[in-house]
């Protein structure tokens, strides 16, 4: 069971130097701004207000998707049933919250966990304070990006949630991809979940949302390993899920 702030909470917990730094310029402009006057004051005002805004904003936006849309209730894959003995493949990025949901909703279909987190590749801090907090799901297997241990043609089903916008080298990325797409059934399906970086994202995580990938850049991943979205849906304004297939296969 999830608590009612465990996201926006992991969030301030794992990227706590931000928030820190965030306080540590609000009392510096707040001082300058009680010791000046004139044109000093009002520029001291506008950036207090603009730092404090976009922080709030930011949070707000995080407890909206992880704690209150019911994103990890897992309803918007209500039209993606799993059959009798499917083989399932959850990947994480060094940090799951979603394998043990995913097994105890396909409770009838073999689940393979992955973690292809390399703190040499995937450098982001926050991962590091998130695998101490968290155990990772039991039986997870440590791999690598562009080698699956898995055999080709093996995963009915395969989902990278909230994970693969870690892998920041567009050509991993792509390699990453074909990887999916070489142990993907011919009738499997992909489904990827991600921010993107696009004006909803902009307006509610600021500088944030370039730790985000554009539509155009996952689209050109999905096709250089020969995989087609036949879906786009958009669990909030500010998250979208990808539902991939092979190319050529028949719906």
């Amino acid at each position: 069971m999830r608590t009612p702030f465990q996201g926006v909470w992991n969030i301030i917990r794992f990227n706590w130097p931000f928030y820190v730094l965030s306080l540590v310029v609000v009392l510096f402009i707040f001082l300058v701004r009680y010791n000046s006057s004139g044109w000093l004051t009002i520029a001291a005002n506008i950036l207090l207000f603009l730092i404090v805004a976009s922080t709030i904003i930011s949070l707000l936006v995080s407890w909206y998707v992880y704690d209150h849309s019911g994103f990890y209730e897992l309803n918007w894959l209500d039209d993606t049933p799993a059959g009798e003995s499917e083989t399932i493949v959850n990947i994480n990025a060094g940090f799951d919250e979603t394998s043990a949901l995913l097994e105890n909703r396909y409770k009838n279909a073999e689940l393979i966990v992955c973690d292809f987190y390399d703190p040499a590749k995937h450098t982001a801090a926050s991962i590091a304070r998130a695998r101490k907090a968290y155990p990772p799901f039991s039986k997870t297997q440590s791999v690598s990006t562009v080698q699956l241990p898995l055999k080709d043609a093996s995963a009915n089903k395969i989902f990278a949630i909230l994970s693969a916008h870690e892998i920041r080298s567009a050509d991993e990325r792509n390699s990453f991809f074909s990887e999916l797409a070489r142990v993907l059934s011919p009738r499997g399906q992909i489904v990827v979940v991600e921010h993107l970086r696009d004006t909803a994202n902009y307006l509610a995580y600021n500088i944030g949302a370039f730790h985000f990938h554009k539509r155009a850049d996952w689209l050109n991943a999905f096709s250089s390993a020969g995989l087609t979205s036949e879906r786009e849906m958009k669990i909030t304004p500010f998250l979208t899920a990808f539902f991939l297939k092979k190319n050529g296969t028949a719906p």
